[in-house]
């Protein structure tokens, strides 16, 4: 079974909790709550109904949790689990995502197929609509591009449009994407974006689910899956969305939870930059450039003498270009080479490809003459 290490619930400890994870209308407050009263889950299974009763709970979750169903569902998630790179996360395992924890709803089982070490790393959530414009798209995977070839792993919903335009930039740098679903990890949706969920695996991505691996997309669980978005990032960023898009959620999600809210302004003849428009009058940052998300998310305060010399400098002098123009280099090598801090680096590579001056290919940086 593919557990995160150090792990310290027992095999039959971790088959009741997955049989308890099976049963219908019991939530994370609810799994929690009977956890707290029995101790165990082993315990919670085994107290009468009638303790079940006196916590509040639904008669049909004290009615299911031996039943044919639930059973079922237990072993084919104890099979899933022993296939490679498929793994299980508990709420108080010591490999749970730190930030995630921090929620009073946060999932008491996650389901990770990929590198389950990437939700402890640095995250930033890219989001909006899934019916984005062209500009919209090519934004999301540009931002996407250059945050993931600066160290930050993107995380968004595999949705079409926007999110599935971003996990692409990520990989489009070499980097590492979460792709976290609002179905069971064998029912991905949407089909169109199965490849692309593959693709993350293999580059050394994750796909996380709280729901039971079988369970097929329903309207009510996407928005459960925005808290988690939102919950294991340090921020935001919001693309392009509608006043009504699921997007705005996964926004108020994270302002709730005390991370950073990001938006993109567009023309105010755009519906699809609306929803961007009124997040930024509600105190989200607007953001034109990696930068701005970089000085929040970096501790960024004044820029360093060195690159306050360099805006100084003749475009054809340019240290970057002059390394790109020598040879290919990621981003940390370029950092390392001109003795900056990785965010003004980034912030320069961004400025650089504006200007076509500059390319990132396979996860490297080239530089363009013409």
């Amino acid at each position: 079974m593919s557990l995160a290490p150090p792990y310290a619930v027992s095999p039959c400890e971790i088959e009741a909790r997955l049989r308890l994870h099976s049963l219908p209308e019991l939530g994370p407050r609810r799994f929690r709550a009977l956890l707290a009263a029995f101790a165990s889950a082993s315990a919670a299974l085994s107290a009468p109904a009638s303790a079940w009763r006196t916590l509040g709970l639904p008669a049909v979750c004290a009615e299911a949790r031996r039943s044919a169903e639930v059973r079922r569902r237990t072993a084919a998630a104890l099979a899933w689990l022993e296939a490679e790179r498929h793994h299980l996360l508990m709420w108080d395992d010591p490999g749970y995502p730190a930030l995630l924890a921090e929620l009073g709803d946060a999932p008491p089982v996650l389901f990770v197929a990929g590198d389950a070490a990437l939700l402890e790393l640095p995250q930033l959530a890219m989001v909006g609509s899934r019916r984005a414009s062209r500009p919209g798209l090519d934004t999301a995977h540009g931002f996407a591009r250059s945050l993931a070839g600066g160290g930050f792993v993107i995380t968004s919903g595999l949705a079409l449009g926007i999110d599935g335009a971003a996990h692409r930039g990520a990989l489009a740098a070499a980097g590492k994407t979460v792709a976290v679903l609002g179905t069971g990890l064998q029912c991905l949706y949407p089909a169109r974006h199965t490849q692309l969920a593959a693709e993350i695996v293999e580059q050394g991505g994750a796909l996380v689910s709280e729901l039971p691996l079988d369970c097929p997309p329903h309207a009510s669980n996407f928005p459960r899956r925005n808290r988690i978005i939102s919950g294991l990032s340090l921020g935001v960023l919001v693309v392009e969305a509608s006043p009504s898009s699921g997007s705005l959620i996964t926004a108020r999600l994270a302002a709730e939870q005390g991370r950073e809210v990001y938006a993109i302004p567009g023309s105010i003849h755009h519906p699809g930059a609306r929803g961007c428009h009124q997040l930024i009058r509600d105190g989200a940052t607007l953001v034109e450039s990696i930068e701005h998300i970089l000085e929040a998310l970096r501790g960024w305060q004044t820029p360093s003498p060195a690159a306050c010399a360099v805006s100084a400098m003749p475009a054809e002098r340019h240290p970057l270009v002059e390394l790109l123009h020598a040879a290919p280099h990621s981003s940390e090598a370029l950092a390392a080479a001109v003795g900056w801090p990785l965010p003004e680096v980034l912030a320069a590579l961004t400025e650089l490809e504006l200007e076509g001056r500059v390319a990132c290919e396979g996860g490297r940086w080239v530089g363009r003459t013409g």
